[in-house]
């Protein structure tokens, strides 16, 4: 199954570092981030899992939960975690889903329909495309989705980053430009009618092209 942006984000049942979730009542009325690791005990992986638990404070004040996923076992995600927090500075605080049958990270499209049903004998190699994020609504739709290789860790500033942008669209109905950092001008979306954007913005507005309205950023978003 192919996800897209706008889609709602498949639903599932799985055991956790923190006990069994159902990922949608897990998720409640926040937003969710998703991510995904080809396997455990693995360098880039460790990286990143402990650059997120470092953030959680970030996330925590975006209404945001952290959840992560490998295709090996809960058992192997507790051992791994005493890794990351002894070479990385972080307790992993986040739950860590196990997909041992590898259900999960086939629903969500990250591994084909007949890679198998165990993670047993496979190398992180084989499971290469099980590097995913994913940015989920409180509608539960994917809002936005990133794929890297194995052999470049995350940029989780970008990805606090493109969370700022998506709930400010998701508040406001505005878009942001290239390279923005919160606090930049943003801009006006289609989605919004001169009128209407008046009555929002009755300071106005600058527009260097037909289709381009840009505006300061509001304080109260």
């Amino acid at each position: 199954m192919s996800l897209r942006i706008n889609q709602t984000a498949p639903n599932f049942t799985a055991e956790t570092t923190q006990g069994k979730v159902d990922f949608h009542e897990w998720i409640g009325d926040g937003w969710a981030v998703l991510f995904s690791h080809p396997k455990d005990f693995t360098p880039v992986c460790t990286t990143e899992l402990g650059a997120v638990a470092g953030l959680q404070d970030e996330f925590r004040a975006r209404n945001c939960k952290v959840i992560g996923i490998s295709v090996d076992g809960v058992s192997d995600h507790h051992k791994w975690s005493k890794d990351i927090q002894a070479t990385q500075g972080h307790a992993v605080t986040y739950p860590l889903i196990g997909d041992p049958t590898l259900e999960i990270v086939k629903k969500y499209d990250m591994l084909p329909g007949d890679a198998g049903d165990s993670s047993v004998g496979r190398t992180p190699a084989d499971n290469a495309t099980a590097r995913s994020v994913f940015v989920i609504g409180p509608d539960k739709k994917i809002k936005a989705t990133i794929t890297y290789p194995m052999s470049t860790g995350r940029n989780f500033a970008e990805i606090l980053r493109l969370l700022d942008s998506l709930q400010l669209t998701a508040k406001k109905q505005l878009a942001t430009p290239a390279d923005w950092r919160s606090g930049d001008d943003v801009i006006i979306t289609a989605a919004v009618s001169d009128e209407e954007a008046k009555k929002r913005f009755p300071g106005g507005w600058k527009q260097p092209l037909p289709y381009m309205r840009i505006v300061p950023q509001p304080r109260d978003n």
